[in-house]
């Protein structure tokens, strides 16, 4: 059984609908997957869909950005409640937020290379979460850029001097508040140094203290010294060890299934559904 839990549509920042993600699934001779795009969960039902009639095993799932003392992370959710009223909220404050900083930062980089709140837009599409691929893919456009990375190494990191912070849920509060209404939190590429600051374990002790049920350990952003020290850390700690693709269609190089989950780990998830 060849099961992917991390896979994004054009609901957030990849470049496939929901319904394509499944197809491409499909393609990749994957048994069960889930869509977990950024902080929105408004591709789940078409996505459902498509995989019900393709044969594929879907898992519902969103990928909320959250903050702890400076430090960006993210916690993919699988199973979450669509209509409850704390995560609703919780989803909606952080797009919002995230919409404001990205029309701050097309104001920055704008004064510099070609670009527009406009162009943004153009390239959000049917975007549901506004975020800084979006912004990236309408500087390729606009020919300051050959591809994505590019964009992000000499404009979008989050050391550039165009980058803008946007308000994301404490960590700790959006694990106690995902478990408590039935959804199995997970620690989205935790070791992925290359993104920016990786929280130190002690931080993941907590978590694990909150509610957090695994570590996304097999991850293309992870090394192999990553991957045997979190694989230590979710066995010292009880928590169940994921991988998978953070797919994301032509968005990134990465490829459906080139990491994943063990069926007895995905087992494991699903017994721990609210």
């Amino acid at each position: 059984m060849r099961i992917d839990l991390h896979t994004h549509s054009y609901v957030s920042d990849g470049t496939e609908s929901p319904a394509d993600v499944m197809r491409a699934a499909q393609a990749a001779n994957l048994d069960v997957v889930a869509l977990t795009d950024h902080d929105s969960m408004a591709g789940l039902e078409e996505a459902a869909e498509m995989a019900g009639g393709l044969g594929i095993n879907f898992v519902p799932g969103i990928e909320v950005s959250c903050t702890h003392r400076g430090i960006s992370i993210h916690v993919l959710a699988y199973w979450p409640d669509p209509s409850h009223p704390e995560i609703v909220a919780m989803l909606e404050r952080t797009r919002a937020a995230r919409i404001a900083r990205a029309q701050e930062m097309v104001r920055l980089i704008g004064a510099d290379y070609p670009l527009t709140w406009d162009d943004v837009v153009a390239h959000a599409g049917s975007a549901d979460t506004v975020g800084r691929p979006h912004l990236a893919d309408a500087l390729v456009a606009g020919g300051a850029f050959v591809t994505r990375d590019d964009a992000f190494a000499e404009v979008l990191a989050g050391n550039s001097a165009y980058y803008v912070p946007h308000y994301a849920p404490d960590v700790l509060d959006a694990v106690r508040t995902l478990r408590a209404t039935g959804a199995v939190p997970v620690f989205a590429h935790p070791g992925a140094d290359g993104r920016g600051q990786v929280v130190p374990t002690s931080v993941i002790e907590q978590m694990a203290s909150a509610g957090l049920v695994g570590l996304e350990v097999e991850h293309r952003d992870h090394s192999e010294v990553q991957r045997g020290r979190l694989a230590r850390v979710a066995e010292r700690l009880d928590l169940v060890h994921t991988g998978a693709s953070d797919y994301h269609g032509t968005g990134k190089l990465n490829q459906l299934g080139e990491n994943v989950t063990s069926p007895a780990a995905y087992k494991a998830l699903q017994a721990l559904r609210g």
